[in-house]
């Protein structure tokens, strides 16, 4: 996970706005994490609606007002915004512990193509070994709340056990009844999203009804 942002700045959404740029604190910050991917933008609309839900998820799983121990998660703002003026007012009202990089950072940009991000909202979900576990959870968020986060880690140790070899895996015996689901939700195949909506839709472009509701068109 933290070779997804070596040789770059993060910085904590504190008041001081604390650096991570040392691999020693970015080991500390994202290993053994899930990580989530926030892309957004404080102009976008369903951006707005959906911030409170992503802040009250996070807060709920890492503040010890309401759990006794964080759960390994972290959460990375990649922001969408014209201006840096407009990340700021954005992440002004947003949890301290979230991360997000600088906005003269063309990472920001890059990240969005490498996870093929076509709308926002988008919340891409890393395996603490930088696999995609899920190319946009923002759905799920905000129907299952918390309880995304149990699935998401059962469903990282099932994903794992998937890459052996056929004759190393002996039809392991599930964690829970919900493990073979998980097993198969979460599977992310290899061949890009954007090539398998291009040959279902016989060619025609992807982006055309991202935009409703504004500021949500195509990115890249």
């Amino acid at each position: 996970m933290v070779s997804l942002f070596s040789g770059r700045v993060l910085i904590r959404n504190n008041s001081e706005q604390d650096e991570v740029e040392t691999e020693a604190e970015l080991d500390r910050r994202l290993e053994n994490r899930l990580v989530l991917l926030f892309f957004g933008s404080g102009r976008c609309p369903r951006c707005q609606a959906f911030a409170p839900v992503l802040k009250d998820f996070f807060v709920r799983l890492t503040d010890e007002f309401y759990v006794l121990r964080a759960a390994q998660v972290a959460l990375v703002y990649v922001s969408q915004d014209p201006t840096e003026e407009d990340q700021d007012l954005f992440l002004r009202d947003m949890p301290e512990k979230w991360l997000f990089l600088p906005f003269e950072d063309e990472l920001r940009r890059d990240l969005g193509r490498q996870f093929s991000v076509e709308h926002l909202p988008a919340v891409v979900v890393l395996k603490p070994g930088g696999d995609v576990l899920t190319l946009d959870a923002t759905d799920e968020i905000e129907r299952l709340g918390p309880a995304c986060f149990a699935n998401w880690q059962e469903a990282a140790e099932v994903l794992d056990r998937s890459f052996l070899q056929a004759e190393d895996l002996e039809d392991p015996v599930p964690r829970s009844i919900t493990e073979p689901l998980r097993r198969c939700k979460y599977r992310v195949d290899r061949e890009p999203r954007r090539a398998r909506d291009t040959r279902g839709r016989g060619g025609s472009g992807a982006g055309g009804g991202a935009g409703e509701g504004g500021g949500a068109g195509e990115l890249f």
